[in-house]
């Protein structure tokens, strides 16, 4: 019995010497005490870094978006939303397309724009429009001697006519828009007028720099600018303004050290540096540095949706918006927020 302990210890002890030879000469590798993992597999492929896709060009961006959704699919798939409303109500008159073109006697029509008015100049023009018709729109008497209307805007259309006399158009955009009895066309904001004209329109985008930020401003929030300072509105803006970070421009309630300071929070907003800057020229620019825009209505009055709420979407902020009870009629799905909807402005904020 201790013959076979002794042979025991001395093979265990052979095989000991015979694998510490084995592991200096490099034939056996064990684990690193460092580490009891293999390193990852590093993958050749460089890491996708998610970027924002910013854009500076209104217009290329709107191509952008028909290439990619289309107003035609858009209008299809939002038809219901289009042609009823989100409450089922019809604030909109719906476009006939081109039924009824058999019915045109004329190829051609010419509008002459009677007195002072807003409407920008750069309007007057030769539009094309469907069935084929071209429209001269002019303040100019040269141009349009025989008119087929005459539109009045600030104006209000004479009580005498002779006959013959063109048709006469009234344009009234104002929230308390009223009828003169003297026109023949009815021109305004609502559906129940004979024409429904919209602050959407291309004659409030006109002159407008459309240079939009790459980014957004974190720590200040909300954009608001207003120079008519209504006291309803003043107590309405205060109320949300003071539970959040914001730049507020114009005369009232401004914060940003007096007036005429968003070229200088946004020197790039200039559109010539050789000419002295208009407010709304450098608008939309202005609004895109922030995430928010704050619109409320001179009136809450139905339909009354103004171009305080389009300019924000132009500028792509986010509308926090105060005015007509059937807004959503006017804007895309989920593209603004109905202060309306809120029970309080500590839940809105």
């Amino acid at each position: 019995m201790r013959l076979k302990a002794i042979n025991t210890y001395t093979i265990a002890l052979m095989l000991f010497f015979t694998v510490l030879i084995l592991f200096f000469a490099g034939f056996l590798e064990f684990p690193s005490v460092s580490t009891s993992i293999d390193p990852p597999i590093k993958d050749s492929t460089p890491p996708r870094i998610s970027t924002p896709d910013p854009f500076q060009d209104m217009f290329k961006a709107f191509k952008k978006w028909d290439s990619q959704v289309g107003c035609a699919r858009f209008k299809e798939k939002h038809k219901d939303f289009i042609e009823n409303g989100p409450n089922g109500s019809v604030s909109l008159q719906q476009d006939t397309g081109d039924s009824g073109c058999s019915e045109l006697k004329k190829d051609h029509v010419s509008i002459l724009v009677k007195g002072w008015t807003w409407i920008p100049d750069n309007l007057d023009n030769l539009y094309y429009c469907r069935c084929g018709l071209t429209c001269l729109w002019t303040k100019s008497s040269v141009l349009a001697d025989k008119p087929d209307a005459l539109l009045f805007e600030t104006n209000t259309p004479p009580r005498q006519r002779r006959d013959g006399d063109p048709l006469r158009v009234y344009m009234d955009l104002e929230a308390g828009r009223k009828r003169t009895g003297a026109e023949d066309i009815f021109v305004s904001y609502h559906a129940k007028d004979n024409v429904q004209s919209t602050y959407a329109g291309g004659l409030f985008h006109n002159g407008r720099n459309y240079h939009v930020s790459s980014y957004k401003n974190n720590d200040t929030l909300v954009y608001w600018s207003s120079s008519r300072c209504l006291s309803s509105r003043n107590q309405l803006a205060k109320s949300i303004l003071n539970l959040l970070p914001h730049h507020s421009f114009g005369k009232c309630l401004n914060n940003v050290g007096g007036m005429d300071m968003a070229l200088s929070l946004y020197p790039e907003c200039a559109n010539d540096a050789n000419v002295t800057p208009k407010w709304w020229e450098h608008l939309h620019c202005a609004m895109s540095h922030y995430k928010f825009v704050l619109a409320i209505e001179n009136s809450m009055t139905e339909s009354y949706v103004t171009e305080k709420l389009f300019y924000a979407l132009d500028s792509g902020a986010v509308p926090i918006y105060f005015g007509a009870s059937n807004v959503l009629d006017f804007v895309p799905p989920h593209s603004i927020i109905d202060g309306a909807k809120f029970n309080s402005m500590g839940e809105l904020a």
